[in-house]
């Protein structure tokens, strides 16, 4: 997923990698009920007149353009998202058409926070802060599904750096 196993550097190990939460397409998909159901009634309740196939076929095209937009493409966000923690970093990859992928050294992690709301500890996801001495200083991943396991695997990872002897698994 995202980071390959030729892009681990030597002595580097994958300790968990995994997309945002799928509370995230919760949106898309009650979008694309919705837009099916409307499009499906439109088509078949269409009084029939001179131009009834031309009325179809618009609200075919302009379901297929709604699908695209409040479905599809939500969709491949959430499935270009990802996350990978490893015995040396913490890597954010995002993006469908153009990739953008951050690194976060385990030697530059200061503080790790985690925030949930009660609808998020229900479905055990939450926000993990991380605060890093680099360039953006404060990082916010929201919908991180397994939030207290991914923080304990990085609090681990982050103590392993710190002794110098990354964790084999």
């Amino acid at each position: 997923m995202s980071l390959p196993d030729h892009h681990l550097t030597e002595g580097e190990v994958r300790i968990r990698a995994f997309h945002p939460h799928w509370k995230r397409l919760i949106g898309p998909f009650f979008a694309l009920v919705l837009i099916v159901a409307g499009s499906g009634a439109a088509i078949y309740f269409m009084p029939a007149f001179e131009y009834v196939l031309y009325a179809r076929a618009a609200v075919a095209v302009l379901a297929v353009g709604l699908l695209t937009v409040w479905s599809f493409v939500p969709y491949l966000r959430w499935r270009n998202t990802s996350y990978v923690l490893t015995s040396h970093r913490f890597t954010i990859s995002t993006g469908v058409l153009n990739k953008s992928t951050d690194d976060i050294p385990m030697s530059k992690v200061n503080t790790v926070s985690a925030d949930q709301t009660l609808m998020e500890r229900i479905l055990g996801c939450g926000t993990l802060n991380v605060e890093s001495a680099g360039e953006h200083g404060h990082i916010t991943l929201r919908d991180i599904p397994k939030l207290q396991d991914v923080r304990a695997e990085l609090f681990r990872a982050l103590d392993d750096a710190a002794d110098g002897e990354p964790e084999r698994r």
